[in-house]
């Protein structure tokens, strides 16, 4: 059985100091959280503070982004060997925030994802298709050109360290959430996608998680679809209550 994964990605939130309270109320309520993984995602430059706060919890740090490339003159951009350096183990590729407002194409978001990799990073791929894209019957064509671009290259091994987040765009920071089903059709669609690539075993293992306007109120039910892995979470996880309430089941 798969185990369950609830990440919190706080974006460009917060301040240094918020970022410490939130970082140690989490590692006082889920810091011996055992049934399942914990992972936050704090803006870049609040990733080492985060990281010695939780520093023997089961909660794990990542990073937002980061460049393919390991270094050079790329002003303001931050490498894998970077994030590692400073305690991350995760760090998401492809958010959609990403894809839209910063323009990322497939053919770069496979390369940071080799990136993260080289990195020893445990990279969290995200896709997902627009509400036009939806309405038009063409969600699962979207998201698998995204995925056969994205994975493109990569082997059964390197793949067995990747997560895949389906988040539709149109859900998130909208309030508006794919239904439980409409969530478990599309993940398992997803997994029929990755089992065609890389063959039905790696597929049932690969991690799927949620994300779009994930809350305390609407989690319990998403978790509880057979090919929902865990949840990517926005908002909620920049309130200490809401994101425990979510990792708690």
């Amino acid at each position: 059985m798969r185990r369950l994964l609830i990440a919190g990605n706080w974006k460009m939130h917060l301040d240094l100091r918020g970022a410490i309270v939130l970082a140690s109320e989490l590692k006082r309520e889920l810091g011996e959280v055992d049934d399942r993984d914990l992972a936050v995602f704090p803006p870049f430059p609040f990733i080492a503070d985060v990281a010695d706060t939780l520093s023997g919890t089961a909660i794990e740090v990542g990073a937002q982004n980061l460049h393919p490339e390991p270094e050079g003159a790329f002003t303001g951009e931050v490498s894998g060997a970077m994030l590692a350096s400073v305690g991350c183990q995760w760090v998401i590729v492809g958010h959609s925030e990403r894809r839209n407002q910063f323009g990322e194409s497939d053919e770069f978001l496979n390369a940071k994802l080799r990136a993260a990799l080289g990195a020893g990073l445990k990279p969290i791929l995200c896709v997902g298709e627009h509400l036009a894209e939806r309405e038009a019957g063409e969600a699962e064509a979207v998201v698998r050109r995204q995925l056969e671009a994205d994975l493109a290259g990569l082997s059964a091994e390197q793949f067995a360290r990747v997560t895949i987040a389906y988040e539709p765009v149109w859900a998130i920071g909208t309030g508006r959430t794919a239904t439980p089903a409409q969530a478990n059709e599309m993940q398992g669609a997803i997994r029929r996608l990755l089992a065609e690539r890389f063959g039905s075993g790696p597929a049932e293992q690969c991690r799927i998680l949620y994300g779009g306007s994930v809350k305390p109120a609407n989690a319990r039910a998403l978790l509880a679809e057979p090919e929902i892995d865990g949840a990517l979470v926005g908002g909620a996880s920049l309130k200490a209550a809401d994101f425990c309430a979510i990792a708690r089941g």
